[in-house]
């Protein structure tokens, strides 16, 4: 059967993913991407070890990537640290990071990658550039991340009356820093949301949170306040915020879905990463999901071109409904620290309770 080679709407790990998928089938997609290399988006920063293994298969590893090794959990919760051991040994990763190694690497594969092009809008399978360009495709990889494509954009009420928003700021190199975190990913825990802390391959702090707008509102909508807040009250991330400076830029997203999963999808689209599934941030496992759709939706589209999309999206959805519905219930733990002080003491006294629930989040 002739088939016309996909286009793939986004560079991130779920576009650069299906591009180099798709290379080693033979097939040469044609890869858009708005940003010119330079950028670093604000989702990720962590990538758990079935992300590695993962993107090990796909023909990158370890040492190519070059992130901080990350063997440790820390939970924060009013006052109390609890420190689990992970199963395996993970990473922290810039986006900037992974997603150059991972676009070099789908080019040296073979794939055709279109930088600086930015994509107005979608017309079903017809992708309107901001030049005008119009470009049709009988099968369109969906891998925008969590920004919507007008379009195609996900529904808009699944954020809820009190939506979450995504914040991103950097710490940078410092020895005292590098002493408390280490080889640790941390969640800090406070009302209405949750901040979490890694180190990267550069030695960088990547700080990011989850948090609700209500409780943003209580700072006067200012990030910066409402980490001064957030330190205020915990001394523990008080001293790894040392140096923190009120005028650092902050990186934005408005209401995330979390919890959100595509369950069906149009002729010859296949939604990716964030576009097919949208899990809380604390699981760590959004590069994954990113990797595992992208691996599943191109076997696919070689099995039946663009008539596989449909099924590939129920089949997702099916596979990431556990993963999605339990970060859920830890999120929701999270923004309440009262009641998460137990389960958290819980998890980390009971033998293999850590392991367990980090199983139970991977897809």
């Amino acid at each position: 059967m002739c088939r016309t080679p996909p286009l793939i709407a986004g560079g991130g790990p779920a576009g650069s993913a299906a591009a180099i998928a798709l290379a080693q089938a033979g097939v040469r997609a044609t890869l858009l991407e708005k940003g010119d290399g330079n950028g670093d988006a604000i989702c990720g920063g962590f990538l758990s070890w079935a992300t590695l293994d993962r993107l090990a298969q796909l023909g990158v590893d370890g040492p190519t990537l070059c992130g901080h090794g990350v063997d440790h959990l820390a939970l924060f919760v009013i006052g109390r640290e609890h420190v689990l051991r992970l199963p395996q040994t993970a990473m922290g990763l810039s986006r900037k990071r992974l997603d150059a190694v991972l676009l070099a690497h789908a080019q040296a594969q073979g794939a055709a990658i279109r930088r600086d092009v930015t994509i107005r809008a979608a017309e079903g399978r017809a992708l309107i550039l901001a030049n005008g360009d119009r470009l049709a495709c009988d099968t369109l990889f969906l891998a925008t991340g969590k920004h919507d494509l007008r379009g195609l954009a996900r529904p808009k009420d699944a954020s809820g009356p009190d939506p979450e928003l995504g914040l991103r700021f950097r710490l940078p190199p410092s020895p005292e820093r590098l002493r408390l975190v280490h080889d640790r990913i941390e969640l800090h825990l406070f009302d209405r949301g949750y901040l979490g802390l890694v180190l990267q391959e550069d030695g960088s702090a990547n700080a990011c949170l989850a948090v609700r707008k209500s409780r943003l509102a209580r700072a006067n909508g200012n990030p910066a306040t409402l980490i001064a807040h957030i330190a205020d009250a915990s001394p523990a991330l008080a001293d790894r915020l040392a140096g923190f400076d009120a005028a650092v830029p902050f990186d934005a997203i408005g209401h995330v879905p979390y919890g959100w999963r595509a369950r069906t999808s149009e002729h010859g689209i296949f939604r990716l990463g964030d576009q097919a599934a949208v899990i809380p941030s604390l699981a760590g496992e959004g590069i994954g999901i990113a990797i595992f759709s992208a691996d599943m939706a191109v076997r696919h589209w070689l099995d039946r071109g663009p008539e596989g999309a449909a099924e590939y999206q129920r089949q997702f959805a099916h596979v990431a409904r556990r993963p999605l519905a339990i970060a859920g219930l830890l999120k929701d733990l999270a923004g309440r620290p009262a009641l998460a002080a137990l389960p958290a003491a819980l998890i980390a006294s009971v033998p293999g309770a850590a392991a367990l629930m980090a199983r139970l989040t991977r897809i």
